[in-house]
C-alpha cells in the first residue's frame, strides 16, 4: 500500500532510460518492495539484456567527445538544472524514497538536500577557474632549451555507476559518484540499486528532463535495471566503460575488481567495501562526561537502523569503574530501543546472522538488545563486549556488522589499546574521544589511527559527512580500493580525469 496522497502511476514506468527514450517491458516478479510494511510495492520493472548492453555503450562511447568538449559553463548549467528538477519533483519524489526504504521523512528531505548541494557544489567548481600548471618556454636556457608546458586533465571516458543500497538519493543515481563523473566530462551509465527502483526512475526523469533543456548529447547518461549479475559483469567488462564506481559489500566489490583485471584494457574502479569506524575513548573524558558520551554513541549506533557507512562499529576503552558506567547507561538506552526496519529483507538476514555469529562467539557478551520481534526486514539493536585478548584471537570480531550493533572493546592500557588498533582493516574513519590533559595519549593515538582511516575525528561521532572541498571520504583497504580519492567533496571529480600535458600547443586551442 501507498502512503499519504502520492500519485505517481504516469510516473514510474518500470523502464529503463536510453537515449533519450523510456523503453523496456516491466516483468512479472520484479516488484518494488516497502520494507516498513514487508510487502511488495505495486510497480514492476524491466529487465536489461544484451540490446540494452549494446545500446548504452554505444550511446555513451558516442557521447563521450562531445560532452567532453562541452564547456565548463554548459556542464556547471546541466548541474544546476538536475538539482532543480529533483527539488521540484517535491512530495512524490520523498513519499517514493520511503515507501521502498522505510527512512524516515526527515532523513529523506535531509538526503534530497545533501543529493542537490552536491550538484551544486560540482557547478561551483566547474565556474571557477580550471586548475592548470603553466610553464612558459625558456628557449635560450643552457645546455638544451626548455618548451612551453600546460598540465590539464581530460575526462576519462563513459563510466558505470552503482547505486547504494543505504543511501538511494546521495549514494545513488544522481548522487555524488554520477555528480562528480557528470562534472568531469564523462557519460554515465547508471545501475539502478534493486532496492529502490521506483526512486531510482524518479531521479532519472529529473535528469532526461534536464538533458532536454540544456541540449546534452543523448547518451551523456541512461538508467538501467538489472537484478541479474551477468548484465552488471558484463557492463563493466565492456571496451567502451572507463571507469567504474561502486558502493557495495567487499565481496561483490573485488569480485568486480576482478572482472576489471580480466579486461584487455584495465580501468579505474573506486569501490568503497565497508569500514567499521573504530572509536577509542580515554578516561579521563570518560569518567567526566559518560552519561553525554553514552546518548551519543547509542544514538549513532542506532542512527538509520546503523546503516550508515561511518556508524562507530568497534568501541575501544580501558577497563575501569568508568567503563562500568558506560556498559551501564548503553544498555539502560538499549533495552527499551524499539525494533525498526532496515532497508532490505536481504540486509536484515545478513545483520540477524552476523550478530547470532557474535553471540555464540567465546569471550563475547551481548550486553544488550532492543524491544521487539525480528521477522522480514525488522531488527534490534545489539550492544556486545570483550576483551582485548579475544579481539586479537578472534579475526571474526574485525569483520563489519552492517547494522544497529556496536562492539566494545576493553583493554588494560593504553599500550594494549595502540596494539589492537594495528590489527585493524583500513576504514573510512577513526575516532577519539579525550581531554586536554591526556595529550601524550592523544597525539600517539592520533598517529596510529591516520595510518587506518581516511578521515580523523577528534570530540564528535563520525556519523554524518560534510559535502565540501576539505572532506575525504575514502580510506586504505577495504574502505575504498584505492586510497588515494574520495568518494565525497569536490576533490571526487579527480576519480573521472587524467593528465594530459601539452607541450607547445597554441594558446588559442584552449579558448
Amino acid at each position: 500500500m501507498m502512503t499519504g496522497t502520492m500519485n505517481t502511476g504516469t510516473l514510474i514506468t518500470g523502464q529503463h532510460y536510453i537515449g533519450g527514450c523510456w523503453h523496456g517491458q516491466p516483468q512479472a516478479g520484479t516488484c518494488s518492495f516497502n520494507p516498513a510494511l514487508n510487502q511488495p510495492l505495486r510497480w514492476t520493472f524491466a529487465e536489461a539484456g544484451s540490446m540494452e548492453l549494446q545500446q548504452v555503450t554505444e550511446l555513451a562511447e558516442s557521447a563521450a567527445m562531445p560532452y567532453r568538449l562541452s564547456s565548463r559553463q554548459q556542464r556547471a548549467d546541466f548541474l544546476e538544472q538536475i538539482a532543480a528538477n529533483i527539488e521540484a519533483m517535491g512530495e512524490v519524489l520523498i513519499e517514493t524514497v520511503m515507501a521502498e526504504t522505510a527512512l524516515p521523512k526527515g532523513r529523506v528531505e535531509g538526503e534530497r538536500g545533501r543529493t542537490c548541494n552536491q550538484l551544486r557544489l560540482f557547478a561551483r567548481l566547474l565556474r571557477s577557474p580550471q586548475e592548470e600548471v603553466h610553464e612558459q618556454a625558456e628557449p635560450d636556457r643552457q645546455p638544451v632549451p626548455k618548451p612551453e608546458l600546460r598540465l590539464r586533465t581530460v575526462a576519462l571516458g563513459p563510466v558505470v555507476v552503482f547505486g547504494a543500497s543505504n543511501f538511494p538519493l546521495a549514494f545513488s543515481v544522481a548522487g555524488g559518484d554520477t555528480a562528480s563523473a557528470l562534472a568531469a566530462g564523462c557519460p554515465v551509465i547508471v545501475k539502478a540499486h534493486n532496492a529502490h527502483p521506483a526512486t531510482s526512475e524518479l531521479v532519472a526523469r529529473a535528469i532526461a528532463k534536464a538533458i532536454e533543456q540544456c541540449q546534452m548529447p543523448m547518451g551523456v547518461f541512461a538508467l538501467v535495471h538489472a537484478r541479474t549479475h551477468a548484465f552488471s559483469e558484463q557492463l563493466i567488462q565492456h571496451p567502451a566503460i572507463k571507469a567504474v564506481a561502486f558502493t557495495g559489500s567487499e565481496q561483490v566489490g573485488m569480485h568486480f575488481q576482478r572482472l576489471i583485471w580480466q579486461r584487455k584494457e584495465p580501468i579505474p574502479f573506486y569501490g568503497e567495501l565497508g569500514s567499521q569506524n573504530p572509536l577509542c575513548v580515554l578516561p579521563a573524558y570518560l569518567q567526566q562526561h559518560s552519561e553525554a558520551f553514552a546518548g551519543q554513541l547509542f544514538n549513532s549506533v542506532v542512527m538509520g537502523q546503523g546503516q550508515f557507512c561511518t556508524r562507530p562499529g568497534l568501541v575501544f576503552l580501558l577497563r575501569d569503574s568508568a567503563s562500568d558506567a558506560l556498559k551501564a547507561q548503553l544498555q539502560a538506552l538499549c533495552q527499551p530501543h524499539p525494533a525498526s526496519a532496515m532497508l532490505t529483507a536481504k540486509i536484515a538476514a545478513s545483520y540477524r546472522q552476523q550478530v547470532e555469529t557474535l553471540q555464540q562467539s567465546a569471550g563475547v557478551t551481548l550486553l544488550a538488545e532492543g524491544q521487539g520481534e525480528e521477522e522480514g526486514c525488522v531488527t534490534k539493536a545489539r550492544i556486545f563486549c570483550t576483551n582485548a585478548r579475544t579481539f586479537v584471537e578472534q579475526p571474526l570480531l574485525r569483520e563489519e556488522v552492517f547494522g544497529p550493533a556496536t562492539l566494545l572493546i576493553e583493554c588494560s592500557d593504553i599500550t594494549e589499546l595502540q596494539m589492537l588498533l594495528t590489527t585493524l582493516a583500513g576504514q573510512l574513519t577513526a575516532t577519539l574521544y579525550a581531554n586536554d590533559s591526556e595529550q601524550a595519549s592523544v597525539r600517539s593515538l592520533l598517529q596510529a589511527l591516520e595510518q587506518k582511516a581516511g578521515r580523523v575525528i577528534v570530540g564528535q561521532m563520525p556519523t554524518g559527512v560534510e559535502v565540501c572541498a576539505s572532506m575525504n571520504h575514502g580510506g586504505p583497504f577495504p574502505a575504498a580500493s584505492d586510497s588515494r580519492y574520495t568518494a565525497v567533496g569536490s576533490r571526487a571529480i579527480q576519480r573521472f580525469v587524467r593528465p594530459v600535458c601539452y607541450q607547445n600547443v597554441p594558446a588559442w586551442y584552449f579558448e
